[in-house]
């Protein structure tokens, strides 16, 4: 009896004594494991074995079967208990309700021009189409020199396809028209020698020399013409093809050549550039014994020749 005793109270000082019958408990694994409970803490279980041996199994080992199975003694439950899966609640069914809603309701089929007028945002849109389309017309009519109000009207009647009709059209030659200020019908240069001042009138076919000119007219190079729609006529064109015209003094090659920059308006002699700027240029002139600075816009010129002065 004493030595009973004292096996007793040893066991419970380590972890407590379970009287319980041998059992068997299933494992996660899918294995069993059968045995009388000696001993149990927060670790895991000590069970007796049939055979008389003992072996340990941990909690997380056993199945959730097994672990329901322990904690039906209230000695083990409060460590079996804390592995034991708890199931989720069930969510409750909640019926949905579908409300009407108000539905915006689709445009009517129409066609795009009549959809653009029904609304202030496509209104605006066909006056700014129509305005270009007028400003198209004007610019084709420069290009192409024809009647600036005869394309600008058709484009008004006729929108986008009058423009069209005149950009297809080939570029007409303008007959060049005299001077419209007093004093620019006659231009003299001095020529070498000391001869008189040679009159230079401007007539349908061109620019004539009158006098002892005239004879030299084939020594000198032929001139160079830049129409507009050949050319674009832009502060990048004078500043790389007359280079030479900015400077007060020329190089003794280009020192006798001139600038005949041809408006709708009239014809201008340049001596030289004096400024340009991103839309327009202001030109040197002779007029009579008098140089005159000019203003002419890139838009007005149709057409420069760079030519000798006596040619």
């Amino acid at each position: 009896m004493r030595t009973l005793f004292w096996t007793i109270l040893s066991l419970g000082l380590c972890g407590g004594l379970a009287t319980v019958r041998a059992d068997t408990f299933q494992l996660i694994d899918g294995t069993s494991v059968s045995g009388d409970i000696v001993l149990f803490n927060d670790a895991g279980v000590t069970l007796r074995t049939p055979s008389d041996s003992y072996t340990k199994v941990v909690w997380p080992k056993f199945s959730q079967d097994a672990l329901k199975q322990l904690v039906k003694n209230p000695k083990i439950k409060p460590f079996a208990g804390l592995f034991i899966e708890t199931p989720p609640a069930q969510a409750k069914s909640v019926e949905i309700k579908v409300h009407e809603v108000s539905r915006l309701e689709l445009p009517r089929k129409e066609s795009l021009f009549a959809a653009l007028l029904s609304s202030s945002v496509g209104f605006v849109a066909l006056l700014l189409i129509y305005a270009a389309n007028v400003y198209a017309a004007y610019e084709i009519a420069i290009v192409r020199s024809r009647p600036i109000a005869l394309v600008m009207g058709l484009a008004a009647v006729l929108p986008i396809l009058g423009p069209i009709i005149y950009l297809s059209l080939p570029i007409r030659k303008e007959t060049e028209t005299a001077y419209a200020q007093t004093g620019a019908e006659a231009h003299s240069y001095s020529v070498p020698g000391g001869a008189a001042p040679v009159a230079e009138s401007i007539a349908a076919g061109g620019i004539h020399v009158a006098g002892a000119a005239g004879s030299r007219a084939a020594a000198h190079p032929e001139a160079q013409i830049f129409q507009r729609g050949q050319f674009m006529f832009n502060r990048r064109f004078f500043e790389t093809k007359f280079s030479s015209f900015f400077s007060m003094i020329r190089r003794p090659a280009e020192r006798d050549l001139v600038l005949v920059v041809k408006t709708a308006r009239n014809a201008l002699i340049v001596q030289r550039i004096s400024r340009i700027s991103a839309n327009e240029a202001h030109f040197e002139v002779l007029q009579g014994t008098t140089r005159q600075e000019v203003m002419v816009p890139f838009a007005d010129i149709q057409e420069i020749q760079l030519k000798h002065k006596d040619a």
